[in-house]
This record gives C-alpha cells, sequence and structure tokens, in this order.
C-alpha cells in the first residue's frame, strides 16, 4: 500500500493546527511554515501524477480496512491531475499574498488556508460519497473564514449568504446519501456502482430520486443555473487572492459530476441512462450566457471577474454534460486553462482595485498602469476563449466533441456568441481603467472613490505601503507562463486528457483496484 498517497490530505491537516497552536503570533514563521508546506505538496502532488500517468489506479486503505467496510482514497489520472492542480494554485496564491500582506489583515489566514487544501484535495482523493461530503464540509468551514478574511459589512453579507445556499446543499447532500444508503446499503463509490447495477429496474425509483437530488447538489457547488446566486457576490467581495483560490472550488463541483457519473451512474446503467445529461446540457448552456452578460454589465471589478468565471464552468460543463470520452477530454483540458485564468484575471484585479478602487469608471493613471494594463489584457483574452492562448484550443476541443449531439447548433451558437459578448465586456471594463484614464489628470472626487476595503484601517494602509511589487508580479506571471505553457504543450495536455477520460469511461479498473472485482 502506498502511503504517500494520503500525505497531501495529512500535510496541511498538521500544518494548520501547528500555525495556530505553535507560531500564529509570530507572521514570519507562520508564512515560512504555510509556504514551506504549500512547496512540499506540489513536489507529493509530482510525484503522485507521475505514478497516476501509467494508467495504475492506487487505493490507500485507512487503519488496513478494505473496501466497502473501510475508508479509502484512491488515486487515478483524474484525482491526480486535480490535486496538481490545486497544489500548484495554492502555491502562486501563497505568494501573491505573502507579498501583498492580505495575511496581515485578518486572523489565521494561513491556517485557514491549509484546512482548504485538505478539503479540496481529500474531496478528490476519495473513493467514498460520505466522505466527499464530509471533505465538502472542510472546505465550506475554510473558505467561510478567509471570505470574510479582513471584514467589511459587505464582505461579511456576501459571507452569509455564501453559507446559507451552500448548507443548503449541503443538506441536500445528506438526503441524497440517506436515500442512495437505504437502496444500495453502501457509500463507497466502487460498490454503489456493483450495486447499482444488481437492481432491477421496477425497483429503481428511489434510486433515480438519489441520483437527482445528488446532482442537484453538485450543480449548487458548480454554480449552475439556477442554483449559482451564491457565486457573483462571495467571489466578488472576498478578499480578491481567496477568490483566485475559490477558482478550483467550482470544478470540485464538476469533478464530482465526472466521478459519480461515469462511475456509479455511468451511460451504461440503464436505470439512469441520460439522467444528468437530460438536465445538464441546456443548464450549462444557459449557464454560459447567463455568465457572459454579468461580464457586459458588471460595474465592478470584482464581479467582473465572478461571472467571467461563470461562463467558464458553464463552457465547462457544456463539454462534461455530453457525456462522451471526446467531451470529458475536451473538460479536462479546459478545466486546466479555465481555473488558471480565472486566478490569474482575479490576482490583476486585485492589483487594479489596490490602486483605484473597485468601480469600473474611468479614473486618474494608477501606478504601472502599462504593465496591469497587458496582464488585465492577457487575462480577458484567456477568460474569453480568444486565440492564441490555450482558452482558444480548449474552447475548439469542446465544440469539435459536439458535432455529433443534438443540440451541435445550440452549443456552437451558445459558446461562440457568449465568447463574443466575453470579450466585448471585458473589452469595455479595460477602455475604462486604462485607456480613458490616460485623458484625467485630476485625483477623483474622493466622494466617488469607493475604497476597496469598505472599513479601512491604519493598519491596511500600512500593510499596503510597504508591499513588496515585485513578488505581486511574480505570482501574476507564474500563472500567466502556466497558461503559456499549456498552449505550448496542448498536444501533450490533450493526450493525458484523453487518456484520462478512456479511464474514466473504463469503470471495471476503478471497481477492480478498489474491491478487486467487477460488475457482473
Amino acid at each position: 500500500m502506498n502511503h504517500f498517497l494520503i500525505a497531501p490530505v495529512v500535510l496541511p491537516a498538521l500544518v494548520a493546527p501547528f500555525i495556530i497552536m505553535v507560531v500564529r503570533h509570530h507572521m514570519d514563521l507562520t508564512r515560512i511554515f504555510s509556504l514551506a508546506s504549500t512547496v512540499l505538496l506540489v513536489a507529493i502532488s509530482l510525484v503522485l501524477a507521475a505514478q497516476a500517468s501509467t494508467g495504475e489506479v492506487q487505493v490507500y486503505q485507512l487503519g488496513n480496512w478494505s473496501a466497502p467496510f473501510g475508508i479509502v482514497l484512491v488515486l487515478d489520472r483524474l484525482s491526480a491531475l486535480m490535486v496538481l492542480l490545486t497544489s500548484v494554485l495554492a502555491l502562486v496564491i501563497n505568494l501573491y499574498v505573502i507579498g501583498s500582506g492580505w495575511d496581515k489583515r485578518g486572523a489565521n489566514f494561513h491556517a485557514l488556508f491549509q484546512f482548504q487544501l485538505m478539503g479540496i484535495i481529500g474531496a478528490f482523493l476519495t473513493g467514498d460519497a460520505f466522505n466527499l461530503f464530509v471533505f465538502f464540509e472542510v472546505l465550506l468551514i475554510a473558505s467561510y473564514g478567509l471570505m470574510i478574511h479582513s471584514g467589511g459589512t459587505r464582505r461579511f453579507q456576501a459571507g452569509v449568504q455564501y453559507v446559507v445556499y451552500n448548507l443548503l446543499g449541503s443538506t441536500l447532500f445528506l438526503f441524497a446519501l440517506g436515500t442512495l444508503y437505504s437502496v444500495t446499503g453502501t457509500l463507497n463509490m466502487a460498490d454503489l456502482a456493483v450495486r447499482v447495477a444488481e437492481i432491477p429496474a421496477e425497483d429503481t425509483a428511489l434510486l433515480r430520486v438519489g441520483a437527482v437530488m445528488l446532482l442537484l447538489v453538485f450543480a449548487i457547488k458548480a454554480a449552475v443555473i439556477p442554483l449559482h446566486f451564491w457565486l457573483p457576490a462571495s467571489y466578488a467581495n472576498a478578499p480578491l487572492p481567496v477568490a483566485a483560490l475559490f477558482a478550483i472550488m467550482t470544478k470540485v463541483g464538476a469533478y464530482a459530476i465526472l466521478r459519480m457519473y461515469t462511475l456509479v451512474f455511468g451511460p451504461d446503467v440503464t436505470i439512469t441512462e441520460g439522467l444528468a445529461g437530460a438536465w445538464l446540457m441546456p443548464a450549462a448552456l444557459i449557464t454560459l450566457m447567463i455568465g457572459a452578460i454579468g461580464v457586459l454589465g458588471s460595474y465592478r471589478v470584482g464581479r467582473l471577474v465572478a461571472f467571467g468565471a461563470i461562463a467558464s464552468m458553464g463552457t465547462l460543463l457544456t463539454s462534461i454534460a455530453l457525456f462522451t470520452p471526446e467531451g470529458v477530454a475536451a473538460a479536462l483540458y479546459y478545466t486546466i486553462h479555465s481555473t488558471l485564468a480565472a486566478a490569474f484575471l482575479f490576482l490583476v484585479v486585485d492589483l487594479v482595485c489596490e490602486r483605484q478602487g473597485i468601480e469600473i469608471v474611468a479614473k486618474r493613471l494608477m501606478p504601472q498602469s502599462g504593465l496591469i494594463a497587458v496582464l488585465f489584457f492577457t487575462g480577458a483574452i484567456a477568460v474569453a476563449g480568444m486565440p492564441p492562448l490555450s482558452g482558444f484550443l480548449g474552447k475548439l476541443l469542446v465544440l469539435d466533441a459536439a458535432r455529433s449531439h443534438d443540440l451541435v447548433w445550440w452549443i456552437w451558437g451558445t459558446i461562440l456568441i457568449g465568447s463574443l459578448v466575453t470579450i466585448l465586456g471585458m473589452a469595455r471594463a479595460g477602455s475604462l481603467l486604462f485607456w480613458k484614464s490616460h485623458s484625467i489628470t485630476d485625483a477623483p472626487d474622493a466622494d466617488t472613490l469607493e475604497p476597496y476595503e469598505e472599513e479601512a484601517n491604519e493598519q491596511d494602509e500600512e500593510v499596503q505601503s510597504q508591499r513588496p511589487a515585485a513578488l505581486l508580479f511574480v505570482a501574476c506571471f507564474a500563472l500567466l507562463s502556466g497558461l503559456i505553457l499549456l498552449t505550448i504543450f496542448a498536444g501533450p495536455a490533450s493526450h493525458y486528457a484523453e487518456a484520462t477520460a478512456a479511464q474514466l469511461f473504463e469503470p471495471e479498473i476503478y471497481i477492480k483496484a478498489v474491491l478487486g472485482k467487477v460488475t457482473p
């Protein structure tokens, strides 16, 4: 048994309480331990990704209890990819937070950051549906603490809304798990796949109810229309470096849909055939259009990027809703791109907000305006999926995968029009923030300049004045480099995505690794 497999979950789970109990009053030591932990996490994730690239599915049995009676962690190509993406994103954001001084604006930032990583990575690695719920709750609690970090009335209100929506989702999750357990007698994902395939067709009504409730839960996490209302305010009002980390959180919902509806309720399972795709496809297309329209109508830069993230999730879920190997492969490539692009633009927008506030209006020229304008322009074309960056290639893969679908013209039209509307919204914002600002020489009226921090204090001003700008741009260029590398190495990345999709559509490999048997 590979004990290395549990390390990405145990490492942040140990570092977080250590920071709280030992070094929380020493900011430099807190930063050192947090940064060292994320660097080590990247190294571990690289090793696990290399192991998973062979196609072998590895299983870690906690307490040496075999499935389905014990808790298991499972590493395959998909989980390894998501763990690596999370750890790399966490390292970059940690660098930005340290450079910007965001971690000094409230208490226990780095401890909550580590708990957040534990929840996200645990959700990707778990092989048990109930433990998926547990890790969802861990990341929910930690994300709430990070979201209201540094305070403010608007931030607190958005945090309450975020918690209420996600607690409703958690309650529905428990109902879904209870329903599935009452029918199958298990919550181990591999064992669920075996039991579901054995249930007679005439006894599947309650099973379908559980499957639908589970899909609704994951749709809430993935911010699918009409369950997306929590995301714009939550992401826009959270500290923007935290929102950059949240770019991976919606992918947890997409990952759960992929895992459960290829393994347990897959396309070969007659009783649930077409259950997810029939509802998910139109919802994904509407999500894409609402996100694009939100970008065009945003008057605050935080909401601009938040709606861009919603539009990206619409594109991603459109590809997933095809439920074909080609569609899933395109979705996986686009997952990497959309996570890096959204996080990158959130960090760039944070640079803008710190210099001239949160409103999208023409103001006097900000410091380092030229460099930030270039970064904003690059992030805009990345989020919109325009050439020459990887978003364009990702959308081409999605369009190609949809050629044989019944709604092909709706899919193509929605994606292309959504991209056009998104780039128009980004161009509008960029022209106001950077182009028209050249014609303004006087300082804006203090009454019209809404501060980035609603309840700013002297400590915040001191932190901002001492921020080492070099580290901020290092973090931004690191994410930009990731997008460029994903474009240059699109061939190897798409081949890995295709191999991952092929593995997902052969669930017997996963089942045999976990249980030692396959479905009859």
